[in-house]
């Protein structure tokens, strides 16, 4: 038999996989652990699930008791999309959440003249609410129409490796916004949890409980529980009764009132004995805890539809179609797997345009994208098992449906939140300037590095521009923010 030579051999690469992963996408972990791993993916969704309608009900004319439904719906669809994109979709394991590219879309569907002029806060409310909705529902169509028609395959050929590290990096590093400025807003709390979460996950990962990594593993649950704590002592202390409400925002444990919105204590009538008080106060409590309440599509009323929102809604659209494509890169990297083809991106996004329909159907006053914060938190836990997500999005339905146990762990303060997104992001970035490891040399003397470093510069500074800019009521280009959000 003839010997091959060795410039007729070809070298297949079997996967582009991480050192040091011990579950990837279809190996799971115990079923303990993994239900511990998809509760500590379903807290940190927590972060955006509360932050997007605690800064959008209010300006809707909204109340506390819409504020809590709008969270629970929220969480509800949550849950839904991640179980569709885990099964049908790209069948990574990514959280389909809600996404900050509409939040300016919805901020010019609020300022618009017709709705903003209703003097009833709940009425306007609900006007608001269903002119959104109409405006998902019709943007939806380009995601469902691109994902689809397999036209965003086309489209997802042309991001080499090289041209994906500024987009993947962008991801994870466009959004540090969300982070330090947050921390500083409340440094008694954000610095110690951003100190405690990157010793523990970070330095001291390698400690074992019974052949376990638990603090690489759990260190998130462990850092949120203690500084919840220290956060509710601080409350009930009265630490913040004379500060800013900025402040109190950012550090108390009830500044959303969404534990407050519904009974949770009785108070004892003067007549009633105490050992019968204590009867009915249990049984009211015991009942409350597991009172059912399930989001259902239209319930805010029927959508309305206007061309004008719909065609800034759907600029968001296509933001957020370019940022899921990096995060699911992001995705497929961190959770030890082979990158996904371009089909299988195509159809992630229809049925990411699915998810946007849903929220338009429920009400949930944003779109959808993929959760950069838990692609960070496969890096960190370096568990990229399927199986975890899904359980996690059983977490999202279930505790939405009953809504005081989510009432409860919503009231986790922002500020904790920011300082795992700080290091969470920067694993995303991390993951980013990885992509380059799979570039020829040849290739990047070809195209300068300066190229790709000033392609993410540009980007990140255009975004940080319309982000400044957009907080300024002055500026007669506000609306033209959803560009670059």
């Amino acid at each position: 038999m003839a010997e091959v030579k060795p410039e007729e051999m070809v070298h297949h690469p079997p996967m582009d996989q991480l050192q040091g992963f011990e579950y990837c996408i279809d190996s799971n972990p115990s079923w303990g652990e993994a239900i511990g791993l998809g509760f500590q993916h379903y807290i940190l969704s927590l972060g955006t699930a509360v932050m997007i309608p605690t800064m959008l009900v209010p300006l809707m004319g909204g109340n506390d008791h819409d504020k809590a439904k709008v969270v629970q719906t929220l969480l509800f669809v949550t849950g839904i999309k991640t179980l569709l994109q885990t099964l049908f979709g790209t069948r990574l394991p990514t959280v389909i959440g809600g996404s900050y590219a509409y939040l300016v879309p919805v901020l010019s569907i609020i300022h618009d003249r017709s709705l903003a002029q209703i003097a009833d806060g709940h009425t306007r409310f609900l006007q608001t609410m269903r002119a959104t909705q109409g405006a998902l529902i019709v943007s939806s169509s380009i995601q469902i129409i691109l994902g689809y028609s397999q036209l965003w395959a086309i489209c997802s050929r042309f991001f080499s490796p090289l041209g994906m590290v500024p987009v993947v990096s962008l991801v994870g590093l466009g959004l540090f916004e969300r982070g330090f400025p947050v921390v500083a807003s409340c440094v008694e709390i954000g610095l110690p949890m951003l100190i405690i979460f990157v010793v523990l996950s970070q330095y001291l990962k390698h400690v074992h409980v019974r052949h376990v990594p638990i603090l690489e593993r759990f260190s998130l649950l462990v850092c949120i529980a203690l500084l919840w704590v220290y956060a509710h002592i601080l409350t009930a202390s009265g630490a913040y009764h004379h500060t800013a409400l900025h402040t109190q925002i950012s550090c108390r444990t009830d500044r959303s009132n969404l534990i407050s919105s519904a009974l949770w204590f009785v108070n004892k009538p003067a007549s009633t004995p105490l050992i019968h008080f204590h009867m009915i106060y249990l049984s009211s409590f015991f009942f409350t805890l597991i009172r059912i309440s399930i989001p259902y599509p239209l319930q805010w009323g029927a959508p309305t539809f206007n061309a004008d929102h719909a065609f800034g809604m759907m600029a968001a659209v296509m933001v957020s179609l370019i940022e899921s494509t990096g995060a699911f890169k992001a995705a497929a990297r961190l959770a030890s797997a082979t990158p996904p083809p371009a089909y299988v991106l195509s159809r992630g996004i229809g049925w990411q345009g699915i998810g946007t329909l849903l929220d338009g159907l429920f009400g949930t006053a944003t779109g959808s994208t993929v959760s950069v914060e838990n692609v960070g938190l496969l890096g960190s836990t370096r568990i990229g098992s399927r199986r975890v997500i899904q359980i996690s999005a059983g977490f999202m339905i279930f505790f939405s449906i009953l809504g005081k146990f989510g009432a409860l762990f919503a009231s986790i303060p922002f500020t904790i939140f920011a300082a795992i997104y700080c290091v969470m992001f920067g694993i995303i970035g991390n993951g980013g300037g990885a992509i380059l490891s799979a570039v020829h040399q040849h290739e990047l003397y070809a195209q300068p590095l300066h190229c790709w470093f000033f392609t993410l510069s540009w980007l990140i500074d255009t975004r940080v521009l319309f982000s400044v800019y957009d907080r300024c009521s002055k500026w007669p280009g506000a609306h033209e923010g959803w560009m670059v959000q």
